[in-house]
Parts: C-alpha cells; structure tokens; sequence
C-alpha cells in the first residue's frame, strides 16, 4: 500500500520504521523539508518529500504533527482523491504544547476539529498509544495479551483499511463509533495511554464521560495558553 506521512514526530518516525518495514511504500514529510529527513530515510526506506507531495503519494495519507500546527494544512487536501484515507494522530495538549483552541474548549471533538480544518473526513486512531510500544509490543493476530487500539470514524471503508493496517501492526482494532465519539479515546479518558487488549478497550470507551480533565484544558495563566 501506498502511505504518506505528514509529520516525523515519535508517532510519524515509528510508523514510518515499522510500515516500511511490512512492505509498504510509505512517504514523509515534516516543517522542516525532505532535506531533513534524509537520515530517516536512509534507515527506514521511507522517502522524505514535501507535505504537498505526501498528502498526494498514499492510498492512506496519515496527520501526526501538533494539534497547533493543523490549520497550517488548509487546502491541502482540496484536490486528493476522495477515496484517499486520511488518518489523524492528534491529541490536544493545551497547557504543555498547543495553547487554547477555542472550539475544543467548547466542546468540539478533537478530530472533528481537525477534520473542519482540512476540509477532509478522517479518522482518529493511533492516539492513545506510546510510540515505544507502537514500535515494540504488536502481536500476531490471536495471541493472548494483544494490544487493542479505538478507531473512530464516520466512514466504515476507511475504517476497515486502518483496522487492517493495525492488524498487520500487530494490534486489534476496536470500532469507536463515529467521529464525534471520538471524545471517547481522548486524553484523560480510561482508555488514554493504555494498553488494554479487545474487551479491555471497549470497557474504557464505554466508561469514558465527555468532560475534559482539568490537565487537558486550558488555562489563563499557563504559558501555553498566552502563546
């Protein structure tokens, strides 16, 4: 399968490393430019492009940067073809990272945000998951103790390619529900930075309440709320 990446963080870098690494022909970008993202590419196989190119070079094309930065991506999707498949990583930070995005605050789902951000469905997965254990702890399908990860989103074919890409992986895909039930596996929420397997995971979503914590909201006098 043909992956873009757009971001070369702990997420984007280890899914670049392990996507590659099954086959697939994965490229990536981040801000800074291909040039970058050489020593990437030369021990992964991936191929450092621009964030234009990237968006334009996968059957699945997957967002992993800060949540602050997303409106830097409008329109850039506006001509990729509607089948494409675009996945967001993201989580709100905040206090520690991102500043205060007024709709979040209010109540709008992360990735819905996103999603009216880039003018693009997506789908939120690989979000509550640490990228050492994305990188070091899937499984063979069936194995006991395999890790399960929520997949939200309104589109049940593009949902069904990314349960798929996460089963060869080595993790269970668990369906969230719709995208503006992906509150449900945000920061915060039982399921957040776990690693619950199948039953696990269904638990935690269930047992999710739509307040945001205190630590993920922001806060007038947190530095990264005046930024």
């Amino acid at each position: 399968m043909r992956i873009g990446i757009i971001g070369a963080g702990q997420i984007g870098g280890t899914l670049a490393r392990r996507l590659t690494a099954l086959g697939h022909n994965v490229s990536i970008a981040n801000s800074r430019g291909p040039e970058s993202l050489a020593a990437l590419g030369l021990e992964t196989g991936a191929k450092p492009v621009s964030a234009q190119d990237a968006a334009r070079s996968g059957d699945v094309v997957i967002v992993t940067i800060p949540m602050k930065n997303i409106p830097r991506l409008a329109g850039l999707f506006d001509d990729v073809p509607g089948d494409v498949v675009v996945v967001d990583t993201g989580n709100y930070y905040p206090q520690q990272r991102d500043g205060r995005i007024g709709p979040i605050e209010e109540g709008v789902t992360e990735s819905r945000w996103v999603s009216d951000q880039l003018g693009r469905p997506v789908i939120k997965a690989f979000n509550n998951i640490y990228a050492r254990h994305l990188l070091e702890r899937g499984k063979p399908n069936g194995a006991a103790g395999r890790i399960a990860l929520p997949v939200a989103g309104d589109d049940r074919r593009a949902k069904e390619i990314v349960m798929r890409l996460l089963d060869e992986l080595g993790f269970d895909g668990v369906d969230a529900g719709g995208l503006d039930q992906s509150w449900r596996q945000q920061p915060g929420t039982p399921v957040y930075g776990t690693d619950l397997d199948v039953v696990g995971v269904r638990k935690a979503l269930a047992e999710a309440k739509p307040e945001r914590g205190a630590g993920f909201r922001a806060q007038e006098r947190s530095p990264a709320a005046r930024r």
